[in-house]
């Protein structure tokens, strides 16, 4: 089979496109054959070595396709099913093994684009939603990165709460997608201070939560935006870590609350999986959810898609095509 291999740490161009077996199924894992790959910041993160991953292995934790295979235990599945799974390594390549207890079955009328577009990103924007700060409706959250991914599904169920949504992008383009998502408030970062807008926004009163991907350029400010006890939910770090927080900073901010937040932990059994997979599919097919396709490549230019994520020229989803 086709698959893109990581050897040693590095760039973009350590991303070795080649030949592999294609793998074997234990006992309670199923082999799919994919039709789509879905491409996120951890792909990113552990290609260069910031998250610890041990080499070599194929990246990519997120895909949909048919099993073509199913281990000794697996009762859940069987050969022929469409399915999609998220969090579970092995992604970029043509075939891939999965324990069967990350793998959900895909609707008939939802795409397998689709399939492998929404999981990682959507239950990620679900649990922030609905388990790390419960949002609720008249509330006011601000919404980092408003037209990547997560942003965009972000601001679609915060929306559906019935919140008030104020979200930052880089571009005019960008700005209208957020604001097609449904945002209220969109802030230009390169242009504006979003601290200052926020203020603007929120006559002086802050907000109840930030949901912040970017990380180091963006964290100091962001809490700034809260009110007292406010919820700071930093989730993803795409341009760098934080540097350590002294803990009494967040009494002097007005005892607020910090978080860093990873999709594994809200998706510990499969109830959880279950409920949030299938709450994404409900949406998606009753058109109350959309997924934005932003850019969609051969696997074989996994580099490509890596460095345009990375250099945040994308919009909505990336996704490789074996």
């Amino acid at each position: 089979m086709n698959a893109v291999q990581v050897k040693e740490f590095g760039l973009s161009d350590v991303l070795e496109y080649l030949s592999l077996d294609i793998p074997s199924v234990s006992a309670d894992e199923v082999l799919i054959k994919q039709e789509a790959i879905g491409v996120n910041f951890i792909d990113i993160y552990q290609r260069s070595g910031a998250y610890d991953v041990k080499l070599p292995f194929i990246p990519g934790s997120e895909g949909s396709g048919i099993v073509s295979e199913i281990g000794k235990n697996v009762t859940r599945f069987k050969i022929g099913d469409r399915v999609a799974y998220s969090m579970f390594p092995g992604g970029y390549a043509e075939y891939v093994t999965v324990s069967d207890r990350h793998v959900v079955s895909v609707p008939e009328n939802i795409d397998f684009v689709t399939a492998a577009a929404c999981l990682l990103q959507g239950m990620t924007a679900h649990y922030l939603v609905h388990s790390t700060f419960k949002l609720q409706s008249g509330q006011s959250c601000l919404i980092h990165a408003g037209a990547g991914g997560v942003g965009l599904i972000l601001i679609q169920m915060a929306k559906h709460i019935g919140a008030k949504v104020i979200t930052t992008v880089s571009t005019e383009e960008k700005k209208q997608l957020a604001l097609g998502a449904g945002a209220d408030d969109v802030i230009l970062y390169s242009k504006e201070n979003f601290v200052e807008e926020v203020n603007k926004i929120t006559e002086g009163k802050g907000l109840e939560v930030v949901y912040d991907s970017v990380g180091e350029t963006t964290f100091e400010d962001s809490i700034n935006c809260l009110k007292p006890r406010g919820y700071m939910v930093l989730y993803g770090q795409s341009s760098g870590a934080v540097s350590p927080v002294d803990p009494q900073m967040l009494n002097k901010k007005g005892s607020i609350f910090l978080t860093r937040p990873t999709l594994a932990s809200y998706m510990l059994d499969r109830e959880e999986l279950d409920w949030r997979s299938g709450e994404i599919f409900k949406w998606i097919e009753r058109s109350q959810l959309q997924i934005k396709i932003g850019l969609s490549l051969p696997l074989k230019e996994a580099a490509r898609a890596h460095d345009d994520l990375a250099g945040r020229k994308t919009t909505g989803k990336v996704i490789l095509i074996p």
